[in-house]
């Protein structure tokens, strides 16, 4: 099944507000950086036994959350 998002891809890709970006945009690759890092602290997580380390974890995670919202959103709005 092919899935069409009626706005072509020519390498680009949308950042939320409607701003089109290139794939290859270092903010792009942060906020798929910065995501990646939240994954890997996520699984961390799953695996500890100790509360207070995993209180902080998830106020790093939390935080990446933020900033990953500001890099995938249009600078300009």
């Amino acid at each position: 099944m092919k899935i069409y998002t009626k706005t072509g891809d020519e390498g680009m890709t949308s950042l939320y507000g409607g701003k089109r970006v290139s794939k290859d945009d270092i903010r792009i690759e942060a906020y798929g950086t910065v995501d990646e890092l939240n994954s890997n602290i996520g699984s961390l997580i799953s695996s500890l036994t100790n509360n207070d380390q995993e209180e902080l974890l998830l106020e790093i995670q939390r935080r990446l959350f933020t900033i990953g919202s500001i890099l995938a959103s249009d600078p300009a709005k």
